[in-house]
């Protein structure tokens, strides 16, 4: 099997073109559907749509292996969608602290993957943590939220469908 990290990558590649049009298509989804978004709220978009390209980008870059690439996407993905919904509405009610521990998956995760250079074994180990936290943190705001306190224990399955991802490239 080839090591696709050590070859040379083109700036113009068909995947790299694709996911960059893809997420400015998403960023000018609101404008052109007419949301009422402020300047501020593009920004803010652009930057969280910013930080997964690049985000995805170094993850990728770190492996060569096809499933423990696709588990650091699931990653970042995971990491995005929960800031944003965050950001939008609050994973435990709007403007409510408790929020911010939504954080401590999210850096984990990430943080996490880096730390252990995508070692399939070891970021199956913290995807599977970061689920762990997450689910813990949303059932936790059961009595503030039930219906957010669900859904965002539910943001759990991702993690532990990246930690399946990871294990799954770890064995071949």
């Amino acid at each position: 099997m080839t090591d696709l990290a050590a070859k040379p990558r083109s700036f113009f590649s068909p995947w790299r073109i694709a996911g960059w049009g893809t997420l400015a298509l998403l960023l000018s989804l609101p404008a052109i559907l007419r949301f009422p978004w402020t300047g501020s709220d593009f920004v803010i978009m652009g930057l969280l749509l910013g930080s997964v390209g690049l985000g995805i980008e170094f993850l990728v870059r770190l492996s060569g292996n096809a499933m423990i690439r696709l588990g650091a996407v699931m990653v970042v993905l995971t990491s995005f969608l929960t800031i944003w919904v965050n950001l939008a509405v609050g994973m435990i009610g709007d403007d409510n602290p408790y929020n911010l521990l939504f954080l401590v998956p999210v850096a984990l995760g990430i943080g996490g993957v880096i730390a252990v250079h995508l070692d399939g074994r070891k970021s199956a180990l913290v995807a599977l943590v970061a689920g762990l936290a997450q689910a813990g943190f949303g059932l936790g705001g059961y009595g503030q939220d039930p219906r957010g306190a669900v859904l965002s224990a539910c943001f759990g399955l991702f993690w532990w469908l990246a930690a399946a991802l990871f294990r799954g490239g770890a064995s071949r």
